[in-house]
């Protein structure tokens, strides 16, 4: 019995301690969402190199605002050295409210390497929720599977 309520008040602290307050209503912002094409693990091998292992990645930006559309102007692919590798919102895409826009990087495109990441511009008409931005990770091959999640954060403005 009292394993089980120290357990209890661990986890009532843990969800006090992992509640977020909801961010400001925004015209905009600037998000960096880190990605990887691949990621390395495991022990080094007799060339130096862990194992690499290439990921795919799905990137969703999701309107937040039950009321307001946003635009998303730009999603700007770039590689572990900061070179610009692609555009993948070529012309402004709106997101009504609640709704969602996926980007996708395949799994044979490694070309951003273990640092690369997406700079994703929006902007709103009246002031908005803003987006949340979130990388989805996957290697699903029948041997074993890789999956995880990044998020994007705003760059500060001048």
């Amino acid at each position: 019995m009292k394993n089980s309520f120290a357990f209890l008040a661990l986890a009532a602290c843990c969800c006090i301690v992992t509640a977020q307050t909801a961010p400001g209503r925004s015209l905009g912002q600037d998000l960096y969402l880190p990605i990887y094409s691949h990621i390395w693990h495991g022990d080094v091998n007799k060339s130096g190199q862990p194992a690499k292992t290439l990921v795919s990645v799905s990137v969703s930006v999701r309107n937040t605002d039950p009321v307001l559309p946003i635009r998303v102007l730009s999603a700007q692919y770039f590689d572990t050295d900061g070179k610009r590798l692609r555009e993948y919102v070529p012309t402004p895409k709106v997101i009504g409210p609640f709704g969602t826009l996926e980007l996708f990087v395949p799994r044979s495109d490694d070309a951003g390497g273990s640092g690369a990441n997406f700079l994703i511009v929006w902007k709103a008409d009246k002031p908005a929720s803003p987006p949340i931005v979130e990388g989805f990770h996957a290697d699903l091959s029948m041997a074993r599977s890789i999956a995880f999640t990044s998020m994007a954060r705003p760059l500060p403005t001048e």
